[in-house]
């Protein structure tokens, strides 16, 4: 087990900075030519074009900690890039982004699949568990302008703006806080809904995740972020996850080097949140969370779909624990999924029952009603 502040975990480099001076890695990984016992490790990916620039920053950053493996790439339609007619939230599949790329990864087809952790439910396949958080890009909601609105903001369109947005916790919030604009489903890729928006008359703007814009090198585009007294984000957005088989341990060892500690405490607690809310793209939940000076803050809402009626509160822990050689009968725990060798397990126990007490503290004050209601109307529409 790698010390705290190791550069890598377990595969190709010694665990002091590596090398082929280090120890050796062969007793773990026998290796001929290339790879895993000379093959390829192959990494699966849908195929937008912005799933491909995430996976390959990932594969990017694995080829610089292990040079002596040869990674290749498989990119896949899947469910939720093939129905572009339909809402999201309509469709009823928990898994739209992932089902195909799980079914590959079950039959060894693939070794690791890179994905936007929120496109991740919080209760994994059996079999299943994400391997690795990496850092988190900035998780919050950006506005998209029409050209022809370059240089405003929500608040200064004119009545009756109709805003492009598929994500009901988006809509949710921003009708709430902007009543004089109208919100419209869009659907497609980043490249697809923003050739909707300048092409085309029929939005005033989109809303998008920054860290989509940031990743595909249009951050110029951003004509507005939204903080958290605007927009409070999605659960899991702005990471990028690395799911993996649970009982390989070799490929569980190898990506555990790509966790980042704050990102996985933040992640854990959110998903501990939704998942206790029995929350989902059917309804609208929302989160944001900051960790600072060894202290988790997370702060969780639910809304109607007009957003006349929500909730939100926040809560804090700490998570400021040392680490521990934790080998042994718990080494592979999971916590909403998630599998953190490197982290510390009373911290991430801590993150987890962070989300667990929010969550129980809104439905509490009421929010099962909420949003059984919301799923409700969203199913009648």
């Amino acid at each position: 087990m790698a010390e705290p502040g190791a550069a890598v975990v377990g595969l190709g480099r010694a665990e002091s900075g590596g090398g082929p001076d280090g120890a050796d890695a062969d007793s773990l990984l026998p290796q001929e030519e290339n790879g895993v016992d000379g093959r390829a490790i192959r990494v699966g990916t849908r195929r937008s074009q912005l799933a491909r620039i995430q996976t390959d920053s990932v594969v990017t950053t694995l080829r610089e900690l292990y040079p002596d493996l040869h990674f290749e790439i498989v990119a896949m339609s899947t469910t939720g890039d093939k129905i572009l007619d339909t809402a999201l939230s309509k469709i009823g599949e928990k898994s739209l982004f992932t089902k195909e790329l799980e079914n590959a990864l079950e039959r060894n087809e693939v070794d690791l699949v890179v994905h936007s952790l929120k496109d991740l439910p919080t209760s994994l396949p059996p079999g299943f568990t994400i391997g690795a958080v990496c850092k988190r890009e900035n998780p919050l909601d950006a506005v998209v302008f029409h050209p022809k609105n370059c240089g405003k903001t929500l608040s200064v369109l004119p009545e009756k703006s109709v805003i492009g947005t598929s994500s009901l916790r988006r809509a949710a919030q921003l009708k709430k806080k902007f009543p004089h604009l109208e919100f419209r489903d869009i659907r497609g890729n980043l490249n697809t809904r923003l050739k909707k928006l300048d092409e085309k008359e029929d939005f005033s703007a989109i809303i998008l995740a920054a860290a989509g814009l940031k990743r595909m090198g249009w951050e110029n585009r951003i004509g507005q972020l939204l903080g958290p007294e605007d927009c409070l984000y999605a659960v899991g957005q702005g990471a990028l996850a690395v799911e993996v088989r649970a009982k390989d341990q070799e490929i569980l060892n190898m990506v555990s080097a790509l966790h980042d500690a704050d990102t996985v405490l933040c992640c854990i607690a959110e998903r501990a949140f939704m998942k206790h809310l029995e929350g989902g793209c059917s309804v609208p939940v929302a989160v944001n969370s900051l960790l600072k000076d060894g202290q988790l803050y997370l702060t969780g809402a639910v809304y109607s779909l007009d957003g006349s009626d929500s909730l939100k509160e926040t809560m804090q822990t700490g998570v400021s624990y040392p680490y521990q050689n934790e080998d042994g009968p718990n080494d592979d725990v999971q916590h909403v999924g998630i599998t953190a060798k490197n982290v510390p397990g009373q911290a991430q126990e801590a993150a987890e029952n962070l989300g667990v007490e929010l969550a129980s503290l809104l439905l509490s004050k009421g929010a099962k009603h909420i949003l059984s209601v919301a799923r409700q109307l969203n199913d009648a529409h």
